[in-house]
């Protein structure tokens, strides 16, 4: 017979750990029926989300926001916008070549880059170092050319041929951001689904207390969205950006050396 383990007097049997299972019975269960945290799918991460520098819009502040909107339409009746283009596909590639650099410097290389380069697929039957020669007087040129091709393939490839006509299609092209999918989706397909918002635009903004001083690219979009009817926003860019290179220039221009200004023009520099 095998004799049994004694245990001395003095000591206590240790209690059995609880497995993982019996110390939580529910949670095999509760694992299995709680989805997990997913990221937002691209639709969602596509728009300008709210946060703390979008406050409440008062009556009083979006009637101001109107009354500037229709001061700047009749300033400025022919706004439009100053890349020069005939379709889709050409605006989308001078949008990407206009990132950190002027219209004009674009529209100077636009025109032998588009009789080169005629269609999507004559661009992605290309490559990075055909384009470039054509855009090396515009900063970044490299990148631009890699971005150009990318993007080019793709609407050869995954879009028939066709600028696709959604935001959340845009952004999966190369060097397509929000700015430059809303300057397609408004010029070329009169979608209004944001607004362009450049240098001009954030500047004055800011000076006309549509945003607050500190506000990102992302909050002045979604401030503006708030303060402006839809179907003005494509528009709205044109007239900010009129203004911003007539007459609210960044440096050297007083505010009360134009009506607008004068009458809406609140924050700006020279007024502190």
């Amino acid at each position: 017979m095998s004799k049994k383990r004694s245990t001395p007097a003095n000591s206590t049997p240790k209690p059995r750990l609880p497995t993982r299972a019996s110390a939580n019975p529910s949670s095999a269960t509760q694992s299995r029926r709680t989805p997990s945290k997913r990221k937002p799918p691209a639709a969602s991460r596509s728009s300008p989300k709210p946060n703390a520098a979008q406050a409440d819009i008062s009556p009083a502040e979006k009637l101001r926001a109107l009354r500037l909107l229709a001061a700047l339409r009749a300033e400025y009746p022919g706004a439009h916008c100053e890349l020069v283009f005939s379709n889709p596909h050409e605006l989308l590639v001078a949008t990407i070549l206009s990132a950190q650099a002027t219209d004009v410097s674009v529209n100077k290389v636009t025109p032998a880059l588009f009789a080169r380069f005629p269609t999507p697929a004559a661009y992605a039957a290309a490559s990075p170092k055909a384009i470039e020669p054509f855009i090396k007087s515009i900063g970044l040129f490299r990148n631009k050319a890699r971005a150009i091709h990318e993007s080019m393939t793709a609407i050869r490839d995954r879009f028939g041929g066709q600028v696709p006509r959604t935001m959340q299609e845009l952004l999966t092209l190369r060097g397509v951001a929000r700015k430059t999918a809303n300057v397609v989706l408004g010029n070329c397909f009169n979608i209004n689904d944001g607004v362009v918002v450049d240098t001009h635009v954030q500047r004055l903004a800011r000076r006309f207390a549509l945003a607050p001083a500190n506000a990102s690219v992302a909050e002045i979009e979604q401030r503006l969205m708030q303060f402006f009817p839809r179907d003005s926003w494509c528009l709205l860019s044109h007239l900010l950006i009129f203004h911003g290179r007539r007459a609210c220039k960044a440096r050297g221009v007083r505010c009360d050396s134009h009506p607008i200004c004068r009458e809406f023009g609140v924050a700006c520099e020279c007024r502190k």
